[in-house]
């Protein structure tokens, strides 16, 4: 009801085409997406969606190891989010932004809050059930994490990939190994090419004993990219608990990963 949005079409055109790129997760895609919500906002200056998509096109550099200083990416993302709540403090995107800010910073109540915050604004979004679904999991809580995603699987009618990838960490994470690999077949099968989907199956795989089936997937990471690091790729995880990262690192070197 409160919600500002954008008046211009063109520009709220160009802000989808920009979430969209951002769903690839590759080089070239993050670039058209950052043009595409520049764009949106020359168009309109005032319209906070686009500044959320402004503020990923720079967290996408850490992941994807395009920015020699991930510090400086993430403050900048940090900067266009605080943008884009000043504009519109009902828009539930820019809280879940924020809250996943936070978790990248180990700052981890105020990571929940802001997401959960997001979810008491659009109660019926399933990105917001998401994005609380991931840092509940960072956050060391894996069951509330679980029902989190479920949410938001059963509120967007064609989940992408990256849903069933927080899940299948979920169910690593608590033990629900052959749930985990249930999760990360789905995410594959919606995005056979992201090295994220692929690495989770593996170590899925891998926790519950599927040896073979963990080195196949082993083999597709090193298909997607040949220089793949399990230290350079978990690094990045804030997990509070460190025997959770631990959990993921071992098994994908189980799957037999470097």
């Amino acid at each position: 009801m409160w919600a500002k949005g954008t008046d211009n079409l063109e520009a709220y055109l160009l802000c989808l085409q920009s979430k969209e790129q951002l769903n690839c997760w590759s080089k070239d895609a993050l670039f058209r997406a950052r043009q595409l919500a520049e764009n949106a906002i020359a168009l309109d200056p005032n319209y906070a969606e686009a500044y959320c998509m402004l503020a990923w096109s720079y967290w996408f550099e850490v992941p994807l190891f395009l920015t020699k200083d991930p510090g400086q990416s993430i403050a900048r993302a940090m900067e266009l989010g605080k943008k884009a709540i000043a504009l519109d403090k009902s828009l539930g995107y820019a809280h879940s932004l924020m809250g996943y800010m936070y978790i990248l910073k180990r700052q981890y109540d105020e990571s929940i809050a802001e997401c959960e915050q997001a979810v008491s604004l659009e109660p019926s979004s399933a990105r917001a059930h998401y994005f609380l679904g991931v840092v509940l999991q960072y956050a060391g809580k894996h069951k509330e994490a679980i029902s989190m995603t479920k949410e938001a699987i059963r509120l967007e009618p064609i989940p992408p990939s990256h849903y069933y990838d927080n899940l299948a960490a979920s169910y690593c994470s608590t033990g629900q190994y052959e749930e985990a690999t249930i999760a990360g077949n789905k995410a594959v099968q919606i995005q056979p090419d992201s090295l994220v989907a692929r690495a989770f199956l593996a170590a899925a795989y891998s926790l519950s004993g599927r040896k073979e089936e963990a080195r196949v997937e082993a083999e597709e990471v090193l298909r997607i990219n040949s220089k793949f690091s399990v230290d350079r790729w978990t690094e990045k995880m804030p997990y509070k608990n460190e025997e959770d990262k631990e959990l993921i690192i071992t098994a994908l070197r189980n799957a037999g990963l470097k």
